[in-house]
């Protein structure tokens, strides 16, 4: 174990510091708008159950593999494999949080914007029969300068908190910012309830169709329960390398899943309520956040304040999770090439908003794969790691557990703290099993998909 490593400073201050990791872009963005696309309460319930049977022996495994180990997910690896090749299941997680991040804050940085126009006023000037927001979008994110300076404004902030370290950047501002973001999404559902006409959004969130569920609607859930809870990318074993021995890993990851879980569906009400109340198309995809809610808010009674209100709740989530992902790559360099967090955190934040540079100008005019066809580098990015990375990481991490770490010693681990939880060893391998094989599936169906 790591002698004088930085440990939470609270369990409650940890939970909040995880469930905000999981809790982002992916919550508030992409969950309603896959919703919207593909049966509304059929995909949520499919997501759900997903949630549990893999989201959660993941989740416990990459709690317990950083804990015993105390070290970044490269480290954390290598101590529990005797330095084997396993250890490049470490750096596959680094890959995947540097990746992330690098377009992430690229979206993120377009919160910082919208929440600037909605305080500007400027949504009163969309009108959804002109197609103005669309425009604006479409304008915005092409152009060269505007979308990377609130890329550069938004990993600013990201390095800023990860500076301070765990317990005064992290869970300090953890602390923060997750009360906040539950309390504007719990406005934003009351405002959406309470409009008329709200009751069709609910049904659709909430009332199962199976008859609107696709097999790609089935395979994306099975996705998106991966990719939310933050699986695959290290950042679950950095958090749990700064946690102390008697924390019960169990109730910490119902915790994070329940809160993650709760989130999306509360983001949920609230877009679909009003969605529906003004009548617009639930399946608008991606653009049902950046362009439709902007043509939406200056129709409702208070629509100004509650615009401002949703684009700063968007940029809060964005905020937690990016700093968890860069806490991955700045924890890696302070553990194993003995770095100063200062100069870890500087150099590859800034490392990682150079390479958002160019996946924000690949919107646009400049594209360095435009060789190779239509495929952005913002989009090979996102690609990349939400539907091969972030799996392969999590397919690893099962099969590691069952056949390099061993069940006996998981179970050890997970007991330390959760002496109550008490279940056979052969249950426990079927969870890891399962999670596995729909694991192993996901990326067998996108590469079918590739080659077919």
């Amino acid at each position: 174990m790591t002698e004088n490593r930085e440990h939470w400073g609270s369990r409650f201050g940890f939970i909040l510091a995880a469930a905000g990791s999981a809790i982002g872009l992916g919550n508030i963005w992409k969950f309603p708008h896959m919703a919207g696309q593909h049966g509304g309460a059929a995909f949520t319930l499919v997501y759900l159950i997903c949630i549990i049977v893999v989201g959660l022996p993941i989740l416990l495994a990459e709690f317990a593999i950083g804990r015993r180990t105390q070290l970044n997910p490269v480290g954390a690896f290598k101590a529990l494999s005797g330095n084997s090749q396993w250890k490049w299941v470490g750096l596959l997680g680094l890959g995947a949080a540097f990746v992330i991040l690098s377009f992430y804050s690229v979206v993120g940085g377009w919160t910082l914007k919208y929440t600037y126009l909605a305080l500007t006023g400027a949504f009163s000037t969309f009108s959804s029969e002109n197609n103005v927001a669309a425009q604006v979008f479409n304008n915005f994110i092409s152009d060269p300068i505007q979308p990377i300076f609130w890329h550069v404004l938004f990993m600013g902030l990201c390095i800023l908190i990860i500076n301070k370290g765990v317990k005064g950047g992290i869970e300090r501002w953890s602390k923060i910012l997750m009360p906040l973001l539950l309390v504007l999404l719990l406005v934003l559902v009351v405002r959406g309830v309470t409009l008329e006409g709200a009751g069709e959004g609910l049904r659709f969130l909430f009332a199962p169709k199976w008859g609107d569920l696709d097999a790609e609607g089935v395979i994306l859930a099975l996705g998106h329960s991966f990719f939310t809870i933050s699986l695959g990318m290290g950042t679950m074993i950095t958090y749990g390398s700064y946690l102390r021995r008697d924390t019960d890993l169990l109730r910490a990851a119902l915790s994070v899943i329940v809160l993650d879980t709760v989130i999306a569906l509360l983001a949920g009400v609230a877009i679909f309520t009003a969605v529906f109340a003004l009548g617009q198309d639930p399946a608008e995809g991606p653009g049902l956040i950046f362009v439709v809610l902007p043509t939406l808010f200056p129709l409702m009674p208070g629509g100004a304040v509650f615009g401002v209100l949703f684009f700063f709740l968007l940029f809060v989530a964005a905020l937690t999770s990016a700093i968890s992902i860069l806490e991955v790559v700045t924890a890696y360099f302070i553990d194993e090439k003995g770095w100063s967090r200062s100069r870890a955190t500087v150099t590859f934040g800034t490392i990682i908003a150079a390479v958002g540079v160019f996946a924000s100008l690949s919107l646009g005019d400049f594209n360095v794969l435009a060789p190779l066809g239509d495929l952005t580098f913002f989009d090979m990015l996102d690609g990349l790691s939400s539907k091969y990375l972030l799996p392969i990481g999590g397919l690893l991490t099962a099969i590691f557990v069952m056949k390099r770490w061993g069940l006996t010693n998981f179970m050890e681990e997970l007991q330390a703290g959760s002496a109550w939880f008490k279940l056979p060893q052969r249950l426990v391998w079927g969870f890891f099993l399962v999670a596995g094989l729909v694991v192993a599936y996901i990326l067998f169906d996108e590469v079918l998909g590739i080659l077919v």
